[in-house]
C-alpha cells in the first residue's frame, strides 16, 4: 500500500513540476538568475577578488650611487612584487611621489651605504610607505623585508667568508606549504564564492517562485487542489533544485578550468554536500515565500538574508575565529558557513567525510527544519483560507 500511495503522491506532483519548469522557461528574469547569473558572478568575483598584491610601484633616492647600492636595488624587481617608479633627484620628491599615487614605496639609500658595508657596519636604510591602503602597506613592507633579508644574508655570508669564519644558521627553516602550494588567493576564495552564489540563486528562485503564486491569485488553486502542503513544497522546490544542481556544475567548471581550483576529493562526496546544501537554502527561500506577500518584498528578504550573512559570517572572507563572539556565535545561523568547510575540505584537502560529517549534519537539521517549519506554516494558512 505505501508504494501505491507514492506512485499515487509522484502522479500529483508531476504536473506541478512541469508547470514550475515551463514557468521559469518563459520567465526570462529567473532564467537568468538560475544560469547566467552565477556563471557571472563566478567570473567577476574570482577575478576581481583577489589578495596577491604585486606590481608594487617603489622609488629610490639613492645618495650612495655606487654598484653595490644598485645591486640592492636590482634586488627588488627580480620578481613581479615590486614595478620600478623611477629614482627621486631630492627627498622632499618622497611626498610628491607618494602622494600622487607614482610610487607605493620609497627606499632611501644613506650616502655611505657602499663604504659602511664594506667596513662591516651597521648600515640604516629607511623606508617610506604610503599607508592610506593599509593591507597593500602591510604586503609591501613585508615584501621589502623578505628581500632586504635575503641581501643582508648574502653580505652576511660575504663577511664571514673574508673573515674564515664558517656559516651557522641556528635554525634552518625549511616551509612546506600543503594544499596550496602558491598561497594563491583564487584557491582559497573560490569554492567559498560557490557556496556564496548557490545560495544567492537558491533562496531567491525559490522564494519569488511561491510569491509569485500569490500575487497572481493562483495560490488558491493549490490550496484546494488534491496536492497536500508536502506534495506542494516538493512540486514547488524540486525544479530549482535541479536548476540549482546544474548551475553548480557550471561554476565548478570554471573554478576547475578558469581559477584552476582542483577537486582533490571524491566528486559523490562533493554532490553530496552540494545537495543538503541546496536543500537548506531552498528551505530558507521557501520560508521566505511563507512570510511574503510580493515578490519584491521576497527579493530584498532572500538578498539580505543570503548575501549579508554568507559574505560576512561564514569564513568566506573574514577568519571567524577573529570575530568577537556574539558574532561567532551568531555565524551558526547560516548554512554557507558550513557548506564551505565542505567545499574546502573536498576540493583542496581531498579529505572524506569522516572529517566533516558534522557539517554535514548540520545542513540535513537546517533543512529539515526550514522545510518542516514551511510546511506547518503553509498548512496553517490552508486552514486559514
Amino acid at each position: 500500500m505505501p508504494n501505491f500511495g507514492l506512485l499515487a503522491s509522484l502522479r500529483r506532483i508531476k504536473p506541478m513540476v512541469t508547470k514550475e519548469f515551463r514557468q521559469v522557461r518563459r520567465d526570462k528574469v529567473s532564467l537568468a538568475i538560475l544560469l547566467l547569473i552565477p556563471a557571472f558572478l563566478m567570473f567577476m568575483i574570482g577575478y576581481a577578488l583577489n589578495f596577491d598584491v604585486k606590481h608594487i610601484k617603489l622609488a629610490f633616492y639613492d645618495l650612495d650611487k655606487t654598484s653595490l647600492s644598485r645591486d640592492f636595488q636590482r634586488g627588488f624587481f627580480q620578481s613581479n612584487y615590486f614595478d620600478q617608479a623611477g629614482e627621486l633627484g631630492a627627498y622632499r620628491q618622497a611626498d610628491d611621489v607618494l602622494n600622487s599615487g607614482v610610487a607605493t614605496a620609497v627606499i632611501v639609500i644613506p650616502r655611505d651605504f657602499s663604504k659602511d658595508l664594506l667596513a662591516d657596519k651597521n648600515v640604516q636604510v629607511q623606508v617610506l610607505v604610503n599607508g592610506a591602503d593599509s593591507n597593500t602597506g602591510t604586503i609591501s613592507l613585508g615584501y621589502m623585508g623578505g628581500i632586504i633579508q635575503a641581501w643582508s644574508g648574502k653580505i652576511l655570508a660575504s663577511f664571514m667568508e673574508r673573515k674564515g669564519i664558517d656559516r651557522y644558521d641556528p635554525i634552518d627553516l625549511r616551509p612546506k606549504i600543503w594544499y596550496n602550494p602558491e598561497l594563491a588567493s583564487p584557491k582559497f576564495l573560490v569554492p567559498g564564492f560557490i557556496g556564496f552564489i548557490l545560495m544567492l540563486s537558491a533562496v531567491v528562485s525559490t522564494a519569488l517562485s511561491v510569491v509569485r503564486e500569490k500575487e497572481q491569485g493562483t495560490i488558491e488553486q493549490l490550496t484546494v487542489s488534491p496536492l497536500n502542503t508536502v506534495e506542494i513544497i516538493i512540486g514547488k522546490t524540486l525544479p530549482h533544485l535541479l536548476n540549482a544542481l546544474i548551475s553548480s556544475v557550471f561554476v565548478l567548471c570554471m573554478a576547475y578550468f578558469l581559477f584552476h581550483v582542483p577537486i582533490r576529493g571524491e566528486i559523490l562526496w562533493l554532490y553530496a554536500g552540494i545537495l543538503l546544501f541546496l536543500l537548506a537554502a531552498l528551505g530558507q527561500g521557501m520560508l521566505i515565500s511563507v512570510f511574503a506577500d510580493t515578490q519584491q518584498v521576497a527579493f530584498m528578504m532572500s538578498v539580505l538574508s543570503s548575501i549579508l550573512p554568507t559574505f560576512l559570517l561564514s569564513g568566506l572572507v573574514f577568519p571567524i575565529k577573529s570575530m568577537p563572539v556574539f558574532l561567532q556565535i551568531l555565524s551558526n545561523v547560516t548554512p554557507s558557513k558550513f557548506f564551505i568547510i565542505i567545499l574546502r575540505d573536498v576540493m583542496l584537502k581531498g579529505l572524506g567525510p569522516s572529517v566533516y560529517w558534522p557539517e554535514m549534519s548540520y545542513l540535513f537539521i537546517f533543512a529539515t527544519v526550514t522545510l518542516g517549519f514551511s510546511a506547518y506554516k503553509m498548512e496553517q494558512q490552508r486552514k486559514a483560507a
